[in-house]
């Protein structure tokens, strides 16, 4: 079987996904991910990774099944972590958006001020690179989910995550204090 998969046969890794894709599932993602989505995803990428890297995967007399294992360990851990720094910043602009709306209220001259920070803005956006002010828009300004805005830009929601942190530190750069 391993020497098939190595040869790229993609029947051999349809019945690998067929022996071990539900053990994976229910042993090394599920628990770690309670949410369906995000599993479901993790399960993806998990067997995707394996298919990529299957020609460097030495058995040494062990079932693959470990070695598939802890792909999806780790790849659980990976998406737990995002998960919860996507929560961290949704939740801080939210805080946000109320605390802005409430200023807004409270004081209804702050709205030549928020006006006057969304031309700041604006112009900063455009001072960056197409590809950052794009990311930037989508994911913050319009709120749009990641998969979305990965697919809009052409790449991977791992390339996007990367892109948006690079778009995000270099807005702080071109924004004025």
């Amino acid at each position: 079987m391993i020497q098939r998969l190595q040869a790229g046969d993609r029947a051999a890794f349809a019945e690998l996904y067929g022996w071990y894709g539900d053990l994976v599932w229910r042993q090394a993602i599920l628990p770690r991910l309670p949410n369906r989505e995000l599993a479901e995803d993790c399960l993806r990428d998990t067997f995707r990774t394996a298919l990529e890297k299957i020609g460097s995967y030495e058995h040494k007399d062990r079932s693959i099944y470990f070695w598939l294992h802890r792909i999806g360990v780790n790849k659980a851990i990976d998406a737990h972590r995002r998960h919860k720094r996507d929560k961290r910043l949704e939740e801080a602009v939210v805080a946000e958006g109320v605390e802005s709306v409430t200023a807004t209220v409270a004081r209804p001259d702050r709205g030549l001020e928020i006006e006057e920070t969304a031309r700041m803005v604006a112009a900063s956006l455009a001072m960056l690179n197409e590809r950052y002010a794009t990311a930037l828009r989508l994911r913050l300004l319009e709120d749009r989910p990641r998969e979305e805005c990965a697919s809009i830009l052409g790449v991977k929601v791992g390339n996007f995550d990367v892109i948006l942190h690079r778009a995000t530190k270099a807005f702080q750069k071109v924004f004025p204090p």
